[in-house]
């Protein structure tokens, strides 16, 4: 299956980014593939950036079938352009789709066609000044019906858009709040899906928590309430003593691409790494003893962001007297080096892009 191209003949406005990675604009080409039972994934085709069209009684719209992943691309020093680790985001892409009856998608075709499109928008990059570029590939079922059952017919997409480093001033701790009440996901829910109604749990939460003054919510398990999950959209990390702890993935967290890193670098510098439960009562317990040193969320936008305090029910554990920890740096330093090219990547952790002509 190959890409057809239509390049546009009104090219927006490239506009110098400076600030973080919530100031986007968006590309001028978008990545479109259809999918119907008889002909499977077909119509390949990059086109002029613009509005979908689609049924209003598509199954998306009101049973919300749909997964998406984020990957970037950045300008690497030592490669030229590159994709950080797409392989395993498309991996997971396919893994969330089987949980919701989605079909799979050829990763080859579709790592292929992303690449495609990223390299006939790499001025994006070059002009603005971006820190990356964001690739948000989403699969939507499209099949026009109100019945409660996998669509037939599906479309896939994936759009960039320019963005800034995560965290402006380079590693700024932030504070979380411990939510006790509200709920993210459950055991052998959608927890470990990426798909749009799992993050739209969590938006009240959130925002009570954004109100009082906090970055993020830290989620704790469904059923005892005890137990810590992810912290908004990231995995999470705890140096207790010279052990890294992290949540093991029972059904209801998203198992992170940057979580993968980090577990990989800790291993090959021998650091004693840990996925198990973690309740809080631990947490607490560690604090007043002295041996909670560092605490870290790992996601793909943030790659690395330390956490200064964490509140729980009256208690305030402030971290690393709210400094940034060394392992936490060293981690943040390992993967943007890479992801930069201002070191090797002895991982394969990248994959380059040709740029191709722009329009």
């Amino acid at each position: 299956m190959g890409v057809r191209i239509v390049k546009t003949e009104n090219p927006r406005i490239r506009t110098t980014l400076w600030a973080t990675a919530v100031d986007r604009q968006f590309t001028d080409h978008m990545l479109v593939v259809d999918y119907a039972p008889e002909k499977c994934w077909h119509e390949a085709r990059i086109v002029p950036y613009g509005p979908l069209s689609i049924d209003p009684a598509s199954v998306v719209l009101h049973y919300a079938q749909a997964v998406f992943e984020c990957l970037k691309a950045f300008q690497n020093s030592r490669k030229g352009v590159i994709l950080f680790r797409p392989d395993r985001y498309l991996a997971r892409l396919n893994r969330s789709a089987a949980r919701l009856c989605i079909p799979s998608l050829p990763e080859g075709f579709a790592l292929d066609a992303i690449r495609e499109l990223v390299g006939l928008e790499v001025d994006w990059l070059r002009r603005t000044g971006a820190h990356s570029l964001d690739v948000l590939a989403s699969i939507i079922a499209t099949e026009p019906t109100l019945g409660l059952y996998p669509s037939r017919n599906y479309t896939f997409f994936a759009i960039l858009s320019t963005a800034g480093p995560s965290q402006k001033e380079g590693l700024s701790p932030v504070s979380l709040l411990v939510e006790p009440d509200h709920v993210r996901a459950a055991k052998g829910g959608l927890g470990g899906v990426k798909t749009p109604a799992n993050y739209a749990a969590g938006l009240l939460a959130a925002q009570a928590a954004r109100a009082k003054g906090f970055a993020e919510v830290l989620w704790l398990d469904a059923i005892k309430h005890r137990f810590v999950e992810e912290v908004g959209t990231m995995n999470i990390f705890f140096r207790i003593g010279d052990e890294l702890v992290t949540p093991d993935l029972d059904g209801s967290i998203l198992g992170g691409i940057v979580r993968e890193c980090v577990i990989h670098l800790a291993r090959e510098w021998s650091i004693c790494v840990i996925e198990r439960p973690i309740g809080m009562e631990e947490l607490v317990d560690a604090h007043a003893r002295g041996i909670l040193h560092e605490v870290f969320g790992s996601a793909t936008p943030a790659v690395i962001c330390p956490v200064s305090q964490l509140s729980y029910k009256g208690h305030r554990l402030v971290v690393n007297d709210g400094a940034v920890g060394g392992w936490t740096r060293r981690f943040y330093d390992a993967i943007t080096g890479i992801q930069q090219g201002s070191i090797e990547d002895p991982y394969g952790w990248t994959t380059t892009v040709a740029a191709r002509t722009a329009p």
